[in-house]
């Protein structure tokens, strides 16, 4: 079997590191990750790891105040892979499910500002909220962005630099900025009814043109 540099050793389940409360069996967290998270008022479970999770360099885990914010919490399936320098905010909830890649740059948003009237700054402005889902299997691709309230279908893929702000159907292909589905990927969908209603939508548009 070939020697790999550059991937984090594998951490020992009983000791779990600072800021995370439940490791899985096999996980694999580069020293450089780094947490933010109000260590002082978190319910058991706030940041979770499920087996063979592998977190590589300068990933930053946010949760943020969770006196102000309850409902904040990171829980990652199994086998899943997040790739370097990204930023996963869990401040309005964020759940990576089972066999998800990640590509490098992510940044996974489940929080935002007020902007609308007074205070003029922005900074002054409370936070808003959205849980956030990857769904199994999905790919998002690097330096994408996905914004609060979104979820991400089973076994879709979200296209290099891409600006989610709406959900995305499952095994769909979606891309740009605001990202849109570009199609499905070959094998899923022909008949997955998720699709149907998208489907009938455009074939009406169509048939009004042909009138």
């Amino acid at each position: 079997m070939a020697d790999f540099v550059g991937l984090p050793e594998i951490v020992d389940n009983r000791i779990v590191p600072q800021g995370i409360d439940r490791i899985g069996t096999g996980c694999r967290i580069a020293e450089s990750v780094s947490i933010f998270a109000d260590l002082s008022n978190r319910k058991r479970g706030t940041i979770t790891l499920g087996d063979y999770v592998t977190l590589l360099d300068n990933i930053r885990l946010v949760t943020g105040d969770t006196h102000a914010n309850t409902e904040a919490f990171i829980r990652i399936g199994s086998q899943v892979i997040v790739n370097v320098g990204c930023y996963l905010s869990g401040e309005g909830g964020l759940t990576i499910e089972d066999q998800v890649l990640i590509g490098p740059g992510v940044k996974l948003l489940s929080a935002g500002h007020h902007y609308d009237g007074l205070p003029k700054a922005i900074c002054d402005h409370g936070l808003t909220y959205g849980p956030v889902l990857i769904s199994k299997g999905a790919w998002i691709g690097a330096g994408a962005v996905v914004l609060q309230g979104v979820t991400v279908g089973e076994g879709a893929v979200v296209g290099a630099g891409s600006v989610v702000t709406k959900n995305v159907l499952p095994f769909s292909i979606v891309a740009g900025n605001p990202a849109r589905i570009l199609k499905m990927r070959k094998g899923f969908g022909g008949n997955d009814t998720t699709l149907n209603p998208l489907r009938r939508f455009f074939k009406a548009i169509k048939g009004l043109f042909q009138k």
